[in-house]
């Protein structure tokens, strides 16, 4: 059996942080993706979901500096999860995307 773990991403950038380590770049940043459905009654419903993804600087990367706030974005990486004890001694986990590929899309207006 084959296994797989991918996911591709199409939104706009909430924050973005960039970072080094020993000498290569990483990109710290959320994508807010939103998927529009109607309910059987009729009504518009607007589902939003944010994802956190780590970029690091590769060939298939853009420039980092020409990603902010608000920028149309796809991303194609697999998820990664984390567990961590909280300050308070809690058990916690954390979902993130490890990027593949980061390319800026066209500005339609749309997104998801």
């Amino acid at each position: 059996m084959e296994h797989l773990n991918k996911i591709e991403l199409r939104g706009r950038v909430g924050t973005i942080r960039t970072n080094e380590f020993n000498g290569s770049k990483v990109a710290n940043f959320s994508v807010v993706t939103e998927h529009l459905y109607k309910t059987r009654d009729g009504n518009a419903v607007s589902e939003t979901t944010w994802f956190n993804v780590a970029a690091w600087n590769s060939r298939d990367m853009p420039d980092f500096n020409s990603i902010s706030k608000g920028t149309p974005i796809y991303v194609s990486g697999r998820m990664r999860t984390s567990r961590y004890t909280s300050a308070e001694g809690v058990e916690r986990q954390y979902y993130e995307i490890l990027a593949y590929k980061v390319r800026i899309i066209e500005d339609t207006g749309e997104v998801g």
